[in-house]
């Protein structure tokens, strides 16, 4: 049976979430049910990460199985055809080798979150980032993020509903950009590891604003991690100024 990774685009606001529910919409259910359009009995997809209610993608990654052995241009257009007018959109599709497994062949998984700074209301932008009133300091975010990086117990920054067996991690790079955009600032967070933990990138983001408000300092984000403790954690950052980014493999199924 012909296996195939899709590369997938989706707004994450009318969604519970990229998991399948019984009661919500889901990213997964609306591309399952895009692919019994094509093929009735298609078995379930499974995807590289499971992003929560309201995160968005530029490039998540699934694989599905397939009976027909379909020329991959044509099977990304009729499951664009079939998902509209969803906000989910099927950037690539690629054959792969029958043990290719989305989540578990990954090796890095890449996620963005944008940060606005300024007092008007966000328009053109509106549910794609998390908007506060008042300027941040990028300097001492930066130095407080480098006290992350690395392995370590992220007991502090991880939900209570996290199923992860261990809360020890390690983050590979947790970079920050400023823009100057329109009567504010505009920043990126970029966080890179092999596997997250349930609200990890969130918590960050929240700990890191309060650093950059001035109400915290990098001494207490690292107390903070040390304490190994969830209530030491910062506010978790509202889900819509998240991304998920790239999703990286021994060999890229979509490299042409």
């Amino acid at each position: 049976m012909p296996r195939f990774a899709l590369k997938i685009e989706y707004d994450g606001a009318p969604f519970a979430g990229w998991q399948r529910q019984k009661e919500h919409p889901s990213v997964q259910q609306a591309i399952e049910e895009a692919l019994r359009k094509l093929q009735p009995d298609a078995p379930g997809i499974a995807a590289a990460g499971r992003t929560d209610a309201g995160v968005h993608a530029l490039g998540q990654v699934a694989h599905c199985d397939l009976v027909k052995d379909w020329d991959p241009f044509r099977l990304g257009e009729a499951l664009n055809h079939h998902l509209k007018p969803l906000p989910v959109s099927i950037l690539q599709v690629a054959p792969v080798e029958e043990d290719f497994h989305a989540r578990f062949s990954a090796t890095e998984r890449q996620y963005l979150f944008r940060l606005l700074c300024r007092r008007a209301p966000a328009t053109h932008e509106r549910g794609n980032v998390w908007q506060v009133a008042y300027p941040l300091m990028l300097a001492p975010m930066q130095e407080a993020a480098q006290r992350l990086v690395g392995l370590h117990d992220f007991t502090t920054f991880r939900s209570t509903m996290c199923q992860a067996e261990s809360p020890v991690k390690t983050l590979d790079s947790l970079e920050i950009e400023e823009f100057a955009v329109p009567h504010g600032q505009e920043f990126r967070f970029h966080v890179r590891a092999r596997s997250f933990l349930h609200n990890q990138v969130r918590s960050f983001v929240g700990t890191l604003e309060r650093v950059g408000a001035g109400a915290w300092s990098p001494d207490d984000v690292q107390a903070a991690l040390e304490a190994k403790d969830r209530a030491a954690c910062g506010p978790v950052c509202p889900p819509q100024g998240l991304c998920l980014a790239h999703v990286t493999y021994p060999q890229d199924p979509f490299q042409t």
